[in-house]
């Protein structure tokens, strides 16, 4: 299992999804470039102590990311999805890819994901914050694929 962040534009919820990370022991992708710059005063900041120890590959691009990424699917969290959370079958090959804060991701990415899926919402709420909606995602997964 793996967590993939596409052009994060918040640093703090960055940060969230490093600490997400390293707590739970699974390596973090993160496809630059950001919305702000990517330090190690940033992360410091952001992440606290928790991006010396996460697990952490930054890629230049999506292009790179994919030239590189490891094999199984990628997972793309989505209000555009038709599957729910709930009710999506997790592989342990699996990444979990978020988008951007602002935007999502762009039509090429969302192509290139092999599963779309949404965390479903009451009423007329839209979204969550992209660090919890990441941390639920990962949760669920890590439920449904380790065996302890």
């Amino acid at each position: 299992m793996r967590l993939c962040t596409y052009q994060p534009d918040i640093a703090p919820n960055l940060g969230a999804m490093i600490r997400l990370c390293a707590c739970l022991g699974i390596p973090l992708d993160i496809v630059e470039p950001c919305g702000f710059p990517l330090s190690l005063k940033t992360l410091r900041r952001s992440a606290m102590d928790y991006a010396d120890i996460a697990d952490m590959t930054r890629h230049d691009s999506w292009e790179t990311y994919l030239a590189t990424k490891n094999t199984g699917r990628l997972v793309l969290m989505t209000t555009k999805a038709t599957d729910s959370l709930w009710n999506f079958t997790f592989q342990p090959t699996d990444t979990i890819v978020m988008g951007r804060e602002s935007a999502g991701v762009p039509e090429s990415v969302h192509n290139a994901c092999d599963c779309h899926v949404k965390l479903p919402m009451h009423g007329t709420a839209r979204s969550l914050n992209v660090a919890m909606t990441a941390g639920m995602a990962v949760s669920e997964a890590l439920r449904q694929t380790r065996n302890t």
